[in-house]
């Protein structure tokens, strides 16, 4: 599927990497993962764009996006060490906030609006989310979002430690069949590198509607040592009036499935 003209630059900054030809959704491979690399917590998956989105992605991708792994789609300013330079790619210094799994990207445009003095790097494996974000990025005006397409963990090794001022996951992947589970988010590794990269004092929000899953979320969370429950409670946050709900949490929500947050502060 052709999906528009070539890209002007550098992933996610003013300048381009021009790709030389049209884009096309075949250019959004990601990259097979190595055997001695951490178990992903995606599972990638091909699904048709539409005219309108194929366009979107094709127009707003030089804008707006930056590639994980791949040279070709622009992977965004580099520092003197080669790891992602946020300042430059958001033309300032501001907090920055990751959030893992964006979906279709309402949530995400919605707390961006709101949060101005923020900037967010929304990290998402699916084209069809990575188009649908772009659109909405774009209709709102927003100037402190940039999409991501990739593995959030292996963008999470791009930057330093202390990057983050909030790290969110809403409603990732429960993997609910056992064989499965060593694709979770929270691992007690993935935890520990989440947290790493967040600043002191800086939050570990996620969510999810299985039940099974909350328990473990907070199994992980609470044994981290650098990280604190900020609801001392039952162990859940009740769920914060500034995060939306999302078309996902509503389904749960009429199939009869409650969402449960936990949110978790580095103190160390």
């Amino acid at each position: 599927m052709d999906i528009g003209g070539p890209t002007d630059r550098d992933g996610g900054g003013e300048s381009g990497t021009p790709t030389g030809r049209p884009l096309s959704a075949d250019d959004f491979r990601h990259r097979p993962g190595r055997p001695d690399e951490p178990q992903r917590t995606f599972h990638p998956r091909r699904a048709s764009l539409g005219r309108d989105r194929a366009a979107d992605l094709a127009r707003l991708w030089p804008r707006f996006g930056l590639s994980v792994h791949d040279e070709a789609l622009g992977r965004g300013p580099r520092t003197p060490g080669a790891l992602l330079d946020t300042a430059a790619l958001f033309g300032r210094t501001a907090p920055l906030v990751l959030e893992i799994g964006p979906g279709m990207g309402a949530a995400t445009v919605a707390m961006a609006a709101a949060d101005p003095g923020r900037d967010v790097l929304a990290v998402e494996a699916h084209l069809p989310g990575i188009a649908a974000l772009l659109s909405l990025v774009e209709r709102h005006g927003l100037t402190n979002v940039r999409v991501v397409h990739g593995d959030a963990l292996e963008l999470v090794r791009d930057l330093p430690p202390g990057s983050f001022d909030e790290v969110r996951a809403y409603f990732p992947d429960p993997w609910p069949k056992q064989r499965h589970a060593r694709r979770r988010l929270a691992r007690p590794d993935t935890v520990a590198l989440l947290r790493d990269r967040l600043v002191v004092g800086g939050l570990l929000h996620l969510a999810t509607d299985a039940p099974d899953y909350a328990a473990q979320m907070l199994a992980v969370l609470t044994a981290d040592p650098g990280l604190a429950n900020v609801d001392a409670a039952d162990g859940y946050t009740p769920r914060p009036t500034h995060r939306p709900t999302t078309a996902f949490e509503r389904k749960a929500a009429v199939a009869g499935r409650g969402s449960r947050d936990l949110v978790f502060r580095r103190v160390r």
